[in-house]
């Protein structure tokens, strides 16, 4: 079993093991969402891929505390959604999503410790940053269902928000525009906390190519 789980950790370790990270985040933030507005499987499909997503974290570094942290935070999300999909009347919606936003920053934090580690770069090493990208609208959409289910709005316009998992369609929607500062005007905040995170993701969709690009560049440079 231990040689097992060291495979799996030697994978997830490795460059390449972006290119499959890219793949599931592709399927969450763009395939997914798709999927959930026209079968009533896709919100399962969504659960077990996010979930799937935060295991990986656990594996993805070295650092006992951080695993210990990806593996707790994970065991909590998971234990949370077999509540709330169970046969029971107990549900932690709004919990659920805060361990998710706080294992999605785990997770950000820990594919940055990947991308920039030795100073190397190579072509997965810029898929890794895109990975982060996408880590990124992942978070503002975990965020906007955390302020959607405690102050009851977030966002209107073209939308028709029902309080659960099925939200995630247009929060990602909102998340992406906010982050790529297209803003089509479809959609927008309706208060102070969805105005701010629209804010916030939109400095950040502006800062981190530069501030990624100009790192990679420089680590390119070293290793020359």
């Amino acid at each position: 079993m231990k040689n097992y789980v060291n495979k799996i950790q030697s994978y997830w370790l490795a460059d390449v093991s972006f290119v499959t990270l890219l793949v599931m985040l592709l399927c969450v933030v763009f395939v997914l969402p798709i999927v959930m507005a026209t079968s009533n499987q896709g919100i399962l499909l969504f659960n077990v891929l996010l979930l799937s997503v935060f295991l990986s974290g656990a594996f993805s570094t070295n650092n006992k505390w951080l695993i210990f942290i990806s593996v707790t935070l994970f065991s909590i999300h998971l234990g949370l959604r077999v509540i709330r999909f169970g046969d029971n009347p107990y549900s932690y919606y709004v919990l659920e999503n805060l361990i998710a936003i706080a294992n999605t920053i785990l997770f950000i934090i820990i594919n940055l410790k990947l991308l920039f580690r030795d100073y190397s770069i190579n072509a997965y090493r810029v898929i890794g940053a895109v990975n982060v990208y996408l880590l990124l609208a992942l978070m503002g959409a975990l965020t906007l269902e955390v302020i959607h289910s405690t102050t009851g709005e977030s966002i209107a316009g073209n939308v028709a928000l029902q309080g659960n998992d099925i939200d995630y369609v247009h929060f990602i929607y909102f998340s992406l525009s906010s982050l790529t500062t297209v803003g089509f005007g479809d959609i927008y905040p309706v208060n102070i906390f969805t105005k701010m995170l629209a804010t916030f993701l939109s400095v950040m969709g502006v800062l981190f190519p530069a501030v990624i690009i100009a790192r990679l560049l420089g680590m390119a440079s070293i290793e020359k």
